[in-house]
């Protein structure tokens, strides 16, 4: 699943790209993608019309205000969840299968999103109703990772007794809002904390190292455009090379690129963790 670097990458993206689109004609080719209103045609009849304004993003979550006529016409809200993906096409062209909704302007240029599993979804928030009233989503989402809520100290006070593995922690969106498996994998391995270890015992030296390994990663991997390792493509079809400089993520076997000790690959929670075992303790 794209984490915050693909989802930032996507919305940087469309921020060159789509700001200031003015959409046509839309078309929804899979009745699913559209959480709400639910009725697919409902969506169309809110988007069509509407120029789209700045998009922003929280977590995982992209969202971008919509005016018609100079008025307020509401939020337009995407998740991309595991293969979602915005093509821009200057041109028309054939949809390929997985092609689930489509938008033009009057110029016939198009934005369409992909979505090989059909997980993604789509919602209109109508005008002065709050973005979490319809994406519930939202409501649980922790703070941002670059913001000054989140810190060592924030993070002593939420893991505070918790037997809950580190890895297991960071990979909750009410404790942080973005991450995923790849940059829970870094960001424990650049700080030097096994995956394994109770959250609780972290001591406020370790989590401000898992603080700043953590910023790093996701800079880092924002700069780099995000990963290959997942099905992530920005809009113009191509993927990130962040996977490249990888530390331990999907190495399993491989020698440690710092001491050469062979990475493991262990399972926490129904998720693979990649770690050190020379490395992290």
């Amino acid at each position: 699943m794209p984490e915050l670097p693909e989802v930032e990458t996507v919305r940087r993206g469309l921020e060159r790209q789509v700001t200031g689109f003015s959409i046509k004609r839309v078309e929804v080719l899979r009745a699913r993608a559209i959480a709400a209103p639910p009725d697919p045609a409902g969506f169309r009849a809110a988007l069509e019309g509407c120029t789209v304004e700045a998009w922003q993003r929280r977590g995982k979550y992209l969202m971008a205000p919509l005016s018609r006529g100079g008025e307020d016409a509401g939020h337009w809200g995407v998740h991309l969840r595991m293969t979602g993906q915005f093509l821009w096409l200057g041109e028309t062209m054939e949809p390929c299968r997985h092609t689930r909704v489509r938008f033009w302007n009057s110029a016939g240029q198009e934005l369409r999103f992909v979505d090989t599993r059909s997980f993604g979804e789509m919602w209109w928030v109508p005008p002065g109703q709050p973005l979490d009233s319809v994406i519930t989503g939202l409501k649980r989402l922790g703070p941002e990772p670059f913001t000054t809520t989140f810190s060592p100290a924030y993070l002593q006070a939420k893991l505070a007794g918790s037997s809950r593995p580190i890895k297991n922690a960071l990979l909750d969106q009410a404790l942080v809002a973005g991450v995923g498996n790849i940059y829970a994998d870094e960001s424990l391995f650049l700080s030097g904390i096994a995956p394994q270890t109770p959250s609780g015992r972290l001591d406020v030296g370790r989590l401000e190292r898992l603080h700043r390994a953590l910023v790093d990663v996701l800079t880092t991997s924002i700069g780099a455009g995000g990963t290959t390792f997942s099905d992530f493509r920005d809009l113009t079809g191509t993927n990130g090379n962040y996977g490249n400089a990888a530390w331990v993520y999907r190495r399993g076997g491989e020698p440690c690129r710092s001491c050469g000790t062979l990475i493991r690959r262990d399972k926490l929670g129904g998720r693979s963790s990649h770690w050190c075992p020379s490395c992290q303790s």
